[in-house]
């Protein structure tokens, strides 16, 4: 069933497809010669840092208005954090930056709560068809994403849930592509809710450059459908989700915001992953922002594509060389020029370390 939100955001994205006039070229502003327009801000990000991630989750929320300017009283909300590595227990994937942290998760999920939602499902689909989230453990391991869940249900009118998304969703659905797929499916979890926040972990990515709040979205499509059984060991998406350049992995999941119109983006800058990554793997190597920054890092926004631009120049990546980044800004998702961004409580300059890039290893031509 196609809900009323679904309709709105999908409307969004037939008109670009059919060819609506473009506002924008490239990553500049459409001006005519004579009379040059200032670039208008059009997008916040908030950016915390510290050494509690509950307490400066909580700060960059509050410094864009807070929760309850997104969350209303009685909706639900999906969380998508990253949990790629979750499946395997045999090492803790926090402590070396392959996933999102349970303490951002929780304290978002929490805000929500108080915010009134009545349901905050927090959901992956990893590469397994299921796995066990006793294993999402906090940083000093106190405590657990289940435990967490149970403690804020108990809590609040409420409730919160843990979705292993290919066994926990009603269905998938299908929302349209412009890539060779024509259509995505992806979790009813997801397209049905009311609210959608993407809580990436910052890493470098092997395929697709970066990983952050838009390469999130490859997480809630079906493994059913598009996951390929690798070495006996774990489904693998690309063996149906064109790799071959960033382009042609990022239009499959760009096509994916575009449809499902994220509410919120928080990105984990605590342990991330630089070089060869998304996981230790694949090449990566863990990066803690308190080696590099002198402290931990929470960046928020409402606009998807202001959250993932500011994340990549703080990892001291070239904007124009990113094509995730134009490939969103050309779609319409939201804005990546600098002096459009306004940045609330640190400063840009004061947050850019080094961050290796990825070795890609993908090449050939753009499947359109």
């Amino acid at each position: 069933m196609i809900t009323r939100r679904k309709f709105l955001k999908w409307g969004v994205g037939a008109t670009v497809a059919l060819g609506a006039p473009n506002i924008f070229i490239g990553c500049e502003e459409k001006k005519t010669p004579l009379q040059p327009q200032p670039l208008e801000i059009n997008a916040q990000v908030s950016a915390i840092r510290g050494n509690d991630l509950d307490t400066i989750t909580r700060d960059a929320l509050d410094a864009l208005g807070g929760i309850g300017k997104i969350v209303n009283p009685g909706e639900t909300v999906f969380i998508k954090p990253n949990m790629v590595t979750l499946p395997w227990t045999q090492r803790n994937p926090f402590i070396i930056g392959e996933c999102t942290k349970a303490e951002i998760i929780m304290a978002v999920a929490e805000e929500c709560l108080k915010a009134g939602a009545s349901q905050v499902i927090i959901g992956d689909g990893s590469q397994m068809y299921s796995f066990d989230w006793h294993y999402a453990v906090t940083l000093d391991e106190s405590t657990n994403l289940v435990q967490e869940a149970e403690r804020l249900s108990s809590q609040y009118s409420g409730n919160v849930t843990l979705a292993c998304l290919e066994d926990d969703s009603p269905e998938f659905v299908d929302v349209p592509s412009r890539t060779y797929l024509g259509q995505i499916a992806v979790s009813s979890l997801v397209t049905s809710a009311d609210r959608v926040i993407s809580i990436p972990v910052a890493k470098t990515h092997s395929w697709a450059q970066l990983t952050l709040a838009l390469k999130n979205f490859v997480g809630v499509t079906s493994l059913e459908r598009y996951g390929v059984w690798v070495n006996d060991s774990y489904w693998d998406r690309g063996g149906v989700f064109d790799h071959s350049t960033p382009q042609a992995i990022g239009q499959i999941y760009l096509d994916v915001v575009d449809a499902v119109r994220p509410d919120l983006s928080v990105i984990d800058f605590s342990i991330g992953i630089e070089g060869d990554g998304p996981t230790l793997s694949s090449g990566g190597t863990p990066v803690n922002m308190r080696n590099r920054l002198g402290s931990w890092l929470v960046i928020a926004s409402t606009d998807i594509m202001a959250a993932d631009v500011t994340a990549a120049r703080i990892m001291s990546h070239d904007v124009g060389d990113v094509k995730q980044l134009g490939m969103g800004f050309d779609m319409g998702l939201g804005e990546i020029r600098k002096s459009s961004i306004e940045m609330i409580g640190e400063k840009l300059h004061d947050l850019i370390v080094p961050w290796t890039p990825a070795n890609l290893r993908n090449a050939g031509k753009y499947v359109v």
